[in-house]
């Protein structure tokens, strides 16, 4: 959803009077909220991998009040063109795949290695067929209002003293393989908290056992967040914070839209087709006979992709941060 930003702008950048609505699950609304290219968010109540033809039918003899000019199907699956097929909408854009040229009419082959970001495929399919995508490339750039910052550290209460706040993606919901170890993080934490900063951990209810390790390492000093926030008061937190050091994870791309100082660090995976989308970000990562594995667990047992970027790489990056409390 974060990737799909950058089509919404370039579709506002060539028509500002565009009207956008993003048919998604209900759960991404907190970034479609953020994002003001978007006019209405409306619910997906499908989740993935159901079919139900008939309540997609409900769902398009509702959408055909609107009368919309284009829909712009992203997903490659069949049933997600059904949607928009059934809702009669005049223009159904979207690439080759499926068998989905008996939905869509305005389809398209989709050429790799013309297009080898996501966010370049997505955007691609805002423009006629064949036409040039733009020299410079309008990236996600989420918005949140004080009043939604407000709310959520009244909610909350996180250490919130005016000074810097490093923020840790510490999680990766795919795999360990893809986790920046622990002792790492609590290296860099414990440096930090010396120079006078606070430290927010971030991640789900399931890295809490990673969380509780790297509490223990830096004396409970950290703010351990993992598993307390709904996606919204994650972006309305991140969006406090002085910069962030994460894996490769849904949170690095929100923290690349909120244009923070950001440190990416890549092991199982490759920023190849889903880079971090800021000029403030920072990819780290080797280039290992291994890489990319993309497997949830080292195959090879040594997590070498990881142990061997080590804290002191990471730490003399943040050096040349430019840090607004």
């Amino acid at each position: 959803m974060v990737m799909a930003q950058s089509l919404f702008k370039l579709l506002k950048q060539r028509d500002p009077s565009v009207i956008i609505d993003v048919l998604a699950p209900a759960w991404t609304f907190s970034l479609l909220k953020c994002m003001p290219e978007v006019t209405n968010a409306i619910e997906m109540p499908l989740t993935h991998g159901e079919v139900k033809i008939r309540a997609r039918y409900r769902l398009a003899k509702q959408l055909r009040e609107n009368n919309y000019d284009q829909a712009i199907v992203l997903q490659n699956s069949f049933k997600s063109a059904l949607v928009p097929w059934f809702a009669r909408i005049p223009i159904r854009t979207g690439w080759l795949g499926e068998c989905r040229h008996v939905l869509l009419n305005d389809v398209r082959r989709l050429d790799k290695k013309r297009y080898p970001l996501m966010i370049e495929q997505f955007m691609a399919l805002g423009l006629q067929a064949g036409a040039v995508l733009p020299a410079t490339y309008p990236y996600p750039e989420f918005k949140v209002a004080k009043a939604s910052q407000d709310a959520t550290l009244a909610k909350l209460k996180p250490v919130w003293r005016g000074r810097p706040v490093l923020a840790m993606g510490v999680g990766a919901a795919f795999g360990p393989a893809k986790r920046w170890p622990e002792d790492y993080f609590a290296q860099v934490a414990s440096h930090k908290l010396a120079e006078g900063w606070d430290i927010w951990l971030f991640g789900s209810k399931d890295d809490r056992a990673i969380t509780e390790k790297i509490m223990q390492l830096t004396d409970n000093q950290c703010e351990d967040l993992s598993g307390r926030t709904e996606l919204f008061e994650t972006i309305d937190l991140l969006s406090l914070t002085s910069g962030v050091v994460t894996n490769d994870s849904g949170l690095m791309h929100m923290a690349a839209a909120l244009r923070k100082p950001l440190i990416a660090i890549y092991g199982s995976t490759s920023p190849a087709f889903t880079p971090p989308l800021s000029d403030d970000a920072k990819v780290f990562k080797l280039d290992l006979d291994c890489q990319p594995c993309f497997q949830r667990v080292c195959p090879l047992g040594h997590h070498r992709c990881m142990r061997e970027l080590t804290p002191d790489r990471i730490l003399s990056v943040m050096q040349t941060w430019t840090i607004k409390t």
